[in-house]
């Protein structure tokens, strides 16, 4: 076997790392990075004080699902709000207040006063701030690297999050048996510093900001009707929901599974979030470095991510469930990063916050439903059918986008190349845009869907209710 030459290798750290060229992204990265290994510690540290709390993993998922619903609920109005501000800004403001809520909680459970209302209450402050928060911060990556890296800096992004879930849960585990599960808060507020400093210190003149969208009525209606009336939008979107609903409620499974299933405490819970991280890492390189976009990788995530999972639900010990929980979280950074960069260059510049605010909808909107019903779950059948469950999401969603894929023809070449050569998919109809050129932008998007909208939903919806369709005659 020939082993590749210096300048091979050279070549594929250019290509895997190739948005560290630009010193905003790197400054962004590493403040980014320090905050995210706090809140991985939080989000372990507040599982494991619900659990240890209450003893009930319905109520886990109940304290998952308040923080989630205002996701559900205001995540579109978040994306409306981020393509008209300055998203670099908005974000400055919205991390600050993250660090004060992780302030809060932390001092209630140091000092001992902690009821589980208030542990709740904070969920949902930091859900209502997450809505708004996550549509600008997707949103503000192209406007920080610009289309020719984009895909890169998705991919290394999900690296950076599953390099903080790799160190987060493990370091959390420790303190919690240590030190006690309120110094973990506390470390999160602090972490805050270092993401707020990096948006402040950023060179502004180097950004590429989208203009900002002007204030009217129905934007956050133009967002929905234009994210159906594009099939490379609303598939994927429909793909993630699935998921996002049952497989990614790690959070309320993944305790369960540790605590009665292999019997082991918060050291044990700490190290299977931290085997996904690492695993999520391997995922997220390869992403980075040799990663597509289009239905048909979407598609291929999905099932391994659904092979994947059902391998950790019947594993019979902690070093397999190790090995398992490493290519779940490889599975997962695979099926993430490929959706995520499949909208990103999809779609318009002025309807990206809203497209991503739909995608966090889908990721994390969702676990007010799927929560809750994880938890009962495991409460009726055992921690490994919480597992199960997320399993056959996955295999909906794999069925789901090979319909799909194939509906828009299996022998076509991949849409990566495709995507990332063309313009994004109008929402706008020039020629309805230059016959009334005094007409107001939001009139101009309305004449556009009413010309040609209608089929594109059409089609769209066709893609997405196929399975449906199916599973129901069947």
């Amino acid at each position: 076997m020939t082993l590749p030459g210096p300048e091979a290798m050279r070549e594929t750290g250019r290509r895997t790392f190739a948005a560290f060229a630009l010193p905003n992204y790197r400054r962004y990265f590493f403040g980014q990075a320090t905050s995210l290994i706090g809140t991985w510690m939080q989000t372990a540290a507040q599982a494991w004080l619900v659990l240890s709390m209450t003893g009930s993993a319905t109520m886990l998922g109940l304290i998952v699902a308040l923080q989630a619903l205002p996701v559900l609920l205001l995540a579109p109005y978040g994306g409306v709000i981020a393509d008209r501000v300055d998203k670099r800004r908005m974000m400055i403001g919205l991390q600050s207040a993250m660090g004060l809520q992780a302030l809060a909680l932390g001092l209630l459970v140091v000092t001992g006063s902690a009821h589980l209302w208030e542990i709740a209450a904070l969920a949902v402050a930091l859900g209502v701030n997450n809505a708004f928060e996550n549509p600008a911060r997707q949103a503000f990556v192209l406007e920080m690297v610009g289309p020719d890296v984009v895909r890169n800096a998705v991919s290394l992004n999900s690296v950076q999050v599953n390099a903080a879930r790799a160190v987060g849960p493990a370091v959390a585990g420790v303190m919690i048996a240590t030190v006690g599960v309120g110094v973990c808060f506390l470390v999160n507020a602090a972490s805050f510093v270092a993401v707020v400093a990096s948006l402040v210190t950023m060179d502004r003149s180097a950004l590429l900001p989208t203009p900002p969208a002007k204030r009217g009525a129905g934007q956050l209606r133009q967002g929905l009707r234009y994210a159906a009336a594009v099939p490379e939008i609303a598939v994927p979107l429909a793909m993630m929901a699935l998921v996002g609903a049952i497989a990614y409620e790690f959070q309320v499974s993944l305790p369960a599974m540790a605590r009665d299933a292999l019997h082991s405490g918060a050291e044990g819970f700490g190290f299977m979030t931290a085997a996904m991280g690492v695993g999520a890492i391997a995922g997220g390189l390869v992403v980075a470095a040799r990663g597509r976009t289009g239905l048909r990788p979407m598609t291929i995530a999905a099932a391994a991510f659904a092979a994947t999972i059902a391998l950790a639900s019947i594993a019979p010990d902690m070093p397999i469930e190790l090995l398992a929980l490493c290519l779940v979280g490889a599975a997962s950074v695979s099926f993430m990063s490929t959706g995520n960069s499949t909208l990103q260059l999809a779609a318009d510049p002025a309807m990206r916050g809203r497209v991503m605010a739909l995608w966090f909808v889908a990721l994390q909107g969702s676990t007010p439903i799927g929560g809750p019903a994880v938890g009962a779950i495991i409460e009726l059948a055992g921690p490994r059918a919480g597992l199960v469950a997320g399993s056959l999401a996955c295999v909906g969603a794999a069925v789901l986008g090979l319909v799909a894929w194939r509906r828009q023809g299996a022998g076509a070449p991949d849409a990566a190349p495709a995507l990332a050569r063309r313009r994004p998919a109008p929402c706008l109809d020039p020629p309805a845009a230059r016959a009334r050129p005094g007409a107001p932008r939001g009139a101009a998007i309305r004449a556009s869907a009413q010309r040609h909208g209608a089929g594109g939903r059409a089609r769209a919806t066709r893609l997405v209710g196929a399975v449906l369709r199916g599973s129901r005659s069947g």
